[in-house]
């Protein structure tokens, strides 16, 4: 520099690169690192990048106390969006559960006192009722009562009828309407897509706030329509929209999109303290709505009072295979379905579908008692203790007068008639259950999945668990009951099988097993029935993996399309050349040079492929390989380079070394990409085995890996390439894993 600050590089130095030529990617420019739609992250890019942030921080932090507490700031910010996370998770939780009861008796009636309450809490708040009639009260009129003064008769019962499905067809209508005009993410239970966002898909959009705003209102719309599905799958969805939107508030996560997936593939330690803050303040915010109305946390929470006997693990393990047959069946004929509706005229109509299926299954629900009632409840029933304050017909059983025992240590006494219509109109709503679910999960509306599937097995578990405790009544002198089931004593509780049996077919249609469990035990706080419910999981999930491995969840990924690899083990000997591209029949691999490709090289390979990244080598007769970089951020660089380097042509030269290659002075001004050059690609060689291949992309989430001999570049593997050749394994259709 001379001192008018004037460069005294040649005009020849300036040309070659060597002198101040400028590398525009030392400042930053909008999108660079960024994915496209339905594209895969690299998550060894992010991680890189994460460092890099991380180190900066740390060095600027030494120069001042500003600095100092910024970098402070930054390494709260994970707190501060756990805590955010866990108040809106926690109050949108309570606040949906509140809206889904008052709804759900909207349907049947209204609470004159207050019109916001649902059904229990007007009589809750009534002085006028009876402990027999607890669920009557002045405050509280049915419909037809409102409308005519009669609520009693045929005209009374009919009236209700209609206006019952009446309202469950709005409730749904208004459901669809608002999934299809503002969010059409919002529908299903997004489960599926939460689990290939978490692996490293990018579904822009999925979590946003409209999704989140829509999904919410829809969901409380579509429970409470009275369809047989659940809140809790898409209060996972519901969770994540709150987490992306918090994480759009802090560029560490926002501006990093392996930052916000720290799960799945990558979990790190702190990640697991930080899901264990947001899930505590989740729960301090609920327990503070308070929205079950028993100032307890857990949805079902039962108190049993007799301990379970040795004997009673072989009608558990039988629940157990019935919840593997169920999930099969279940997830084979939902499939079916679902195929059905993507590839038919059905598609083209999802209003109305959604209101046939509302239709149909209101009409078919308002007969039985168990059937029209809201599934939570059902649920709720059927797990129950009999006790002597019970007033269910499910605890309508022949007393004993002389009966001198405590209250919450009844005998096994005979069953009444009411016991005897419970089990006809039970057995009705167990095959009513099983065929509506399958034709309801997967339309477009919020649809949940853990509630039906656990209401089908409480349903079978509390038949299986009545005519247990009947025959050890009748017949206490058989030998598998008369070491533990003595005349006059409490011996079987037909609540925990029906626990035992919503376990076991909630497991048959998930697949889980551990935290199966861990759920029945937050859903009821039965700590003590640990192993029944161990017993009735892994027997379930044997059943069912004898049929197929893939639970519903991964059934639908495979339906929809979505890159995600599963758990299971490849055991094929195949090799890394087997899958790479190019094969022998197809063209060279697309590639770069590091120093001889010009800028219309370039922008032509870039318009005539739509591969997401190339790899750069040093000439093309070596093929000794430098590194790859993405197609988003090659196109970008150009773009930008175009806009603020003067001198870029289309025949400027593109090279990705330190140092400008020796050109001629009459050639434009080169352009320095090594900036966006990843020079640490993941590389196999050609004879690697495809099982250490797919465990590298399963754990490490890779987006693709470069295929080399002795350093020479053969092909590459991109994870849709991986996906394939599973799939062709299988002999399943190689193009079935391609995102539709």
């Amino acid at each position: 520099m001379d001192g008018d600050g004037i460069s005294s590089a040649t005009p020849t130095e300036e040309m070659n690169g060597s002198g101040n030529l400028m590398d525009f990617l030392d400042e930053p420019f909008p999108d660079v690192g960024t994915y496209e739609d339905f594209h895969t992250i690299d998550w060894l890019r992010e991680k890189s990048r994460d460092t890099d942030r991380h180190r900066k921080i740390t060095s600027k932090s030494k120069e001042s106390i500003w600095e100092f507490i910024k970098s402070l700031l930054d390494a709260w910010s994970g707190w501060v969006v756990m805590l955010l996370i866990g108040l809106l998770s926690g109050t949108l939780a309570g606040v949906i559960d509140l809206a889904v009861d008052w709804m759900t008796d909207l349907k049947e009636g209204i609470c004159l006192s207050a019109l916001w309450y649902s059904h229990e809490q007007c009589c809750w708040t009534s002085n006028e009722t009876t402990f027999d009639d607890r669920d009557k009260c002045p405050e509280w009129l049915k419909w037809a009562e409102l409308m005519t003064g009669h609520s009693e008769g045929a005209g009374a019962y009919l009236l209700n009828y209609f206006l019952y499905i009446l309202w469950a067809l709005f409730f749904s209508f208004l459901a669809v309407s608002l999934v299809r005009v503002f969010a059409p993410y919002a529908c299903g239970s997004g489960i599926p897509e939460i689990k290939t966002i978490l692996s490293g898909f990018i579904i822009r959009g999925y979590l946003g706030k409209w999704t989140l705003l829509i999904k919410t209102v829809t969901l409380v719309l579509a429970v409470s329509s009275g369809l047989s599905l659940g809140k809790e799958g898409p209060l996972v969805h519901v969770a994540c929209c709150c987490g992306n939107l918090f994480c759009s508030l802090f560029s560490k996560y926002s501006k990093n999109e392996g930052k916000r997936r720290e799960v799945s593939y990558y979990f790190p330690l702190k990640t697991l303290w930080r899901s264990f803050f947001a899930a505590l303040v989740a729960a301090f915010t609920l327990r503070s709505i308070n929205p079950f109305g028993n100032n307890r946390l857990v949805l079902f929470y039962v108190e049993y009072h007799t301990p379970w006997y040795m004997a009673e693990l072989v009608p558990f393990i039988l629940l157990g295979v019935f919840g593997g047959l169920w999930g099969t069946l279940f997830i084979r004929a939902n499939i079916a379905w679902c195929r059905r509706r993507k590839t038919t005229q059905l598609g083209k109509y999802p209003v109305l579908e959604v209101i046939v299926v509302t239709g149909i299954t209101a009409i078919l629900a308002y007969p039985n008692p168990y059937t029209r009632r809201s599934t939570s409840e059902l649920i709720s029933e059927l797990f129950n203790d009999c006790g002597a304050l019970e007033s269910s017909q499910l605890c309508d059983y022949y007393n004993n007068p002389n009966m001198t025992r405590p209250v919450d240590d009844i005998p096994d006494r005979p069953a009444g008639p009411g016991v005897y219509t419970a089990l006809w109109q039970l057995a009705l709503a167990l095959i009513f259950k099983i065929v509506i679910t399958i034709f309801t999960f997967g339309m477009k509306i919020p649809s949940g999945l853990f509630i039906p599937s656990m209401a089908v097995g409480a349903i079978a578990g509390r038949i299986v668990g009545i005519a247990v405790e009947q025959m050890a009544y009748h017949h206490h002198d058989w030998i598998i009951f008369k070491n533990w089931c003595r005349p006059g004593a409490d011996c079987v509780t037909p609540g925990l099988y029906a626990m035992v049996g919503a376990a076991a077919c909630l497991g048959g249609v998930t697949r889980m097993t551990v935290s199966l469990v861990v759920i029945m035990f937050e859903l009821t706080g039965g700590l003590e029935y640990i192993v029944p419910l161990m017993a009735a999981a892994v027997t379930s999930k044997w059943v069912a993996d004898a049929f197929g491995k893939e639970g519903i969840y991964e059934a639908h990924i495979q339906l929809n399309g979505y890159p995600y690899l599963d758990q299971d083990e490849f055991t094929h000997r195949t090799l890394a050349t087997d899958v790479m591209r190019p094969r022998r029949s197809e063209p060279p691999l697309a590639v770069l040079t590091q120093d001889s490709t010009t800028v219309e090289d370039v922008e032509t390979l870039i318009k005539d492929t739509d591969y997401n990244g190339f790899p750069v080598v040093v000439s093309r007769e070596s093929e000794r390989l430098i590194g790859f970089v993405q197609r988003r951020d090659l196109t970008l660089a150009i773009k930008n380079a175009r806009q603020k380097q003067d001198g870029v042509v289309s025949n400027s030269v593109v090279y990705f070394t330190e140092d400008a290659p020796q050109l001629a002075p009459n050639n434009p001004q080169p352009l320095k990409l090594r900036r966006i050059l990843n020079l640490s690609p993941f590389t196999v060689t050609d004879h690697t085995p495809m099982e250490t291949v797919v465990d590298i992309f399963r754990k490490l989430g890779l987006r693709q890996c470069l295929v080399t001999r002795s350093g020479r570049l053969l092909g590459i593997i991109t994870k849709k390439d991986v996906l394939r050749h599973m799939a062709q394994m299988m002999n399943q259709d190689p193009e079935s894993i391609m995102f539709n």
